[in-house]
């Protein structure tokens, strides 16, 4: 089939690996402009585009689709499909016009669930168990259109949005050639999604991820998770910034009693933010305890959790007073 693929990061590249080894014909890649990378604001070119020219494939990146010469554009190109993922723009309907076939787009999540830019971190912060792909028809709307295929994946109790990130990318790009396959042996059923049951993902920003310890075990362990590789959880103390990478639920942590003090009969619950062990670095929540795994201090590299104890001589019954404000 004679494919328009569109698409910009890591996932819009795999995807269209897999669109190429399967042996259609991508007669372009439409993606988002080169951007300033790094410290050195280096300008680079999206992984689309750099698997595009790797394999040949004419490249263009319109500000935007709107443009009557751009639309003329992709007239020309005559395209059977036109394949989206993960192209950051919603296309009009003089685009959406184009194809025989029509525009099919993959996202990852269980639409109508998740409909947006992040819902992939947002299935890991609100604990999801599951997750999937859906291939789904577009149209005019954000992530509204009718359902092709779908498949389902679950959550890892511990997996971070990144290690998560990874595997629906690969589910992804599998599901998109198997679909594109029945497409063109008109073997599908569009399925309306149910629009009362749509949620929305937002894109995370950096103020989202500071945290005191004044949550439960789990929301914490979730927004850790989910805040993992960007913008990554932390917490500010002295002054500091300490980033949280990987942690772990603690066994058997219910309301606490302080390490050497309280009274247990009764119950007393120990204070958030109290070190209950230093190996593995084990602090008191709302509700039970968390286990910081990795860390990353502020300027310096990442360390497991009791090697930053051991630094700052922190010893059970010690509280950390965390806040979720950055430096003045």
């Amino acid at each position: 089939m004679r494919i328009l693929f569109m698409g910009t990061p890591d996932i819009a590249a795999e995807s269209l690996r897999a669109v190429c080894a399967a042996g259609h014909e991508v007669c372009a890649v439409f993606t988002r402009e080169d951007k300033p990378v790094g410290r050195k604001q280096t300008l680079t070119a999206p992984p689309a585009k750099q698997e595009a020219l790797l394999r040949g494939i004419p490249v263009y990146q319109p500000k935007t689709l709107r443009d009557a010469a751009v639309q003329a554009q992709i007239a020309a190109l005559a395209p059977e499909l036109i394949v989206v993922v993960a192209y950051g723009r919603i296309l009009p309907p003089a685009v959406l016009s184009v194809p025989r076939y029509g525009c099919i787009n993959l996202h990852v999540s269980l639409l109508p669930r998740y409909r947006g830019a992040a819902p992939v971190q947002w299935a890991v912060l609100n604990g999801d168990a599951e997750t999937g792909v859906t291939i789904m028809q577009l149209d005019e709307g954000l992530d509204t259109g009718d359902i092709l295929m779908v498949e389902r994946l679950a959550i890892g109790p511990e997996e971070t949005s990144g290690e998560l990130f990874a595997r629906v990318s690969s589910i992804g790009a599998a599901l998109l050639t198997r679909c594109i396959g029945q497409i063109a042996a008109g073997g599908l059923t569009p399925i309306p999604q149910d629009h009362t049951k749509a949620t929305l993902a937002p894109p995370l920003t950096k103020e989202m991820a500071g945290f005191t310890f004044e949550l439960t075990a789990q929301a914490l362990h979730n927004l850790i998770r989910g805040m993992n590789p960007w913008p990554a959880a932390w917490f500010c103390c002295e002054g500091k910034k300490v980033k949280v990478l990987k942690s772990r639920l603690a066994a058997g942590q219910g309301a606490q009693t302080p390490p050497g003090g309280g009274d247990a009969a009764q119950g007393t619950a120990v204070t958030p933010g109290t070190v209950l062990a230093v190996k593995p670095l084990t602090i008191a929540c709302k509700e039970g305890a968390l286990e910081l795994l990795e860390l990353v201090p502020e300027g310096k590299k990442p360390m497991e959790g009791s090697a930053w104890a051991a630094g700052r001589r922190l010893r059970a019954g010690d509280i950390l007073t965390a806040c979720a404000e950055g430096p003045q």
